[in-house]
């Protein structure tokens, strides 16, 4: 399972861009897949917390039974925003893919909820999972030219950089 400790390890720069750009928003949006295997777009709140990238859901939640029937997922954090003249106005458009493990040991999930100051007890029913990264896209400009990195576990990084 690759952890964000991972992508930190390998790339510290790249995984500190991406944190930036990650946690420049509040809202993301991960896409999972249906039973009938087409996607679900759908909004969701998700965290670096020490090692590793949480996300959770509502009680019964249908992202959290898509991902409990189908760990596949890929989660976007806030888009590169262009202004009218058309320069970025945001730190990059980050991308995160893998799978779901989902989380029901309240031993673990405890320090994550603590870390985001809420007490042991909260959110009791909710879904938690832990995600088991599998590519990480940073998207950027630099002046005019559109730069894409791209981390995958075991590959490291490699960069794109188009006109």
């Amino acid at each position: 399972m690759a952890s964000w400790r991972e992508v930190v390890e390998s790339a510290s720069e790249f995984a500190a861009q991406v944190r930036r750009s990650f946690e420049s928003h509040k809202h993301k949006t991960i896409a999972t897949l249906r039973k009938d295997g087409s996607p679900r777009v759908s909004g969701i709140e998700a965290y670096i917390v020490a090692d590793e990238l949480w996300f959770g859901s509502m009680p019964g939640a249908v992202k959290a039974r898509d991902l409990q029937r189908d760990p596949r997922f890929a989660l976007h954090g806030p888009p590169v925003l262009l202004s009218v003249d058309g320069s970025a106005t945001s730190t990059g458009d980050t991308k995160l893919s893998g799978y779901a493990v989902e989380v029901t040991d309240r031993d673990q999930i405890t320090p994550m909820l603590a870390a985001r100051g809420f007490g042991p007890d909260a959110f009791r029913e909710s879904h938690f999972f832990k995600a088991d990264i599998r590519e990480v896209v940073l998207t950027q400009f630099e002046g005019s030219a559109m730069v894409i990195d791209l981390w995958r576990p075991g590959l490291g990084l490699h960069r794109l950089k188009g006109a």
